[in-house]
Formats: structure tokens, sequence, C-alpha cells
């Protein structure tokens, strides 16, 4: 109503605080329905059931250079898996953070030669220039990251357990991804291409936090800016 006026503005928070407060009825359900997830409670943030292991040689977030968390750079990803039904197949996601720009990997299983083979080929088709880090959680399916690092030549990070703030990109995608690929269904139903044009319409996406540009049009724009020689002129 007051686009132009900060003073009328609330937070994402205050919105959300006001929906979950409303008593029990049918204008709450009308409001729930509404958001995005449509979750019925406020959700917690160490909610979920802990697949982390010990991971050897992990390099732990808290050493990645500060540029990264700043996204003054382009080509850093996060990424993560999300599942089917019983966990008997996958999805493997990849999110830049300065763009948003996703990429979806079919992947054969959740084990960790999956993971590699997938996430290798996605990082490979991007530009080098454009493939710097590559941050993740404490899922085991990364246990081979030595070698997603010698194949890709990205350096990969993993988060604290029990902390998905930290790759929030990431967090955020997977609920948008929801909407395309339901919790509880056969994920391997789904083609590499029918992925790729999942994650086209998300990149596709006008998006607040670039003034309503697309991911994609973000992510062309450095892209070009990476191909021109040092030193050209713009």
């Amino acid at each position: 109503m007051y686009p132009t006026d900060p003073t009328q503005h609330v937070s994402h928070e205050t919105i959300y605080t006001a929906i979950y407060a409303q008593p029990r009825g049918e204008l709450r359900r009308q409001l729930i329905a509404c958001l995005r997830h449509g979750h019925s409670t406020r959700m917690s943030r160490t909610r979920g059931t802990d697949r982390r292991g010990q991971i050897p040689d992990m390099v732990s977030i808290h050493v990645r250079p500060p540029e990264i968390e700043d996204r003054l750079l382009p080509g850093h990803w996060e990424g993560d898996f999300i599942k089917g039904a019983g966990n008997q197949s996958s999805v493997g996601v990849l999110v830049e953070r300065t763009s948003r720009l996703v990429l979806l990997a079919k992947m054969e299983d959740a084990t960790a030669a999956s993971a590699l083979a997938g996430f290798s080929a996605k990082l490979n088709s991007i530009p080098e220039p454009l493939r710097q880090s590559f941050t993740y959680d404490q899922g085991k399916e990364l246990a081979r990251h030595q070698e997603l690092a010698a194949a890709t030549g990205v350096r990969v990070y993993f988060c604290d357990p029990h902390s998905p703030w930290q790759r929030g990109t990431c967090e955020n995608t997977n609920g948008l991804l929801r909407q395309y690929l339901p919790k509880g269904t056969d994920l391997s139903v789904y083609t590499q291409d029918e992925l790729d044009a999942i994650a086209d319409s998300l990149n596709n996406r006008p998006r607040a936090t670039h003034a309503f540009h697309s991911p994609f049009e973000v992510f062309a724009a450095t892209l070009a800016s990476a191909s021109q020689p040092q030193g050209a002129k713009h």
C-alpha cells in the first residue's frame, strides 16, 4: 500500500508472527495457505533428522574467505540433495550465491559415487572463472569431496552441524523447488531434461533482490563480464 514510504513497511518476520498468532479458524487457514511453504507452525532452524557423519579432511566454512560470505564475487556455489519418497531417490541442487542461479543434477541414488558424478558434471558445465567454491552441509553423500575438488577445481567448504542458515540461499531454493518436486514423491522419474526445465523456470523468475531481474539475467551479465579480456573497456 505504501511502496515509497519505508516508515509504513514491516519485516517478513512481523508478517509471519501476525499470521501464526491468529487463533484457530478459517482465517488462519486462509492466511497460511498464502505462505510459500504453507507450514501450519513456525519451523525451528534445528528441525529435521541428523544425517551428518564424520567426513575426513573437511574444511570448515569458518575459514571460507569473507568475500564469499559477502557475495562480492561470483562463482561461489551452495549445494544440497533433495530426497524423494523413502530417501530412495534424490536430485542434486546447486545455487550460485551472487546471482541465485539454480542447477539441478539427476542422481542415480543418494550415494557418494552418484554425488561425485552428478555434481562434477554440472560444475564442469560452468565456465571455469565462475566455479570457485562449493559449500555443503555434512551429508555423507559428499564424502568424496576431495575427488570433487580435483575434478572441478572448486574449493569445498562444510557447514557446521544443524546450521542450515549457513547455506541460506540453497535452503530457500529447496523450498521453491518443492513446488515442482513435492516431498514424498519418486524423484527418479524425472529426466535430466525435465530437471533442466524446472531450473530454467526458477532462473527466469524475477527476484526482488535483483531489482526484479532474473537470476539468468544476472548470471549472463556476470558471464559476459568474466569473458572480457583483462583490461578491456566496458
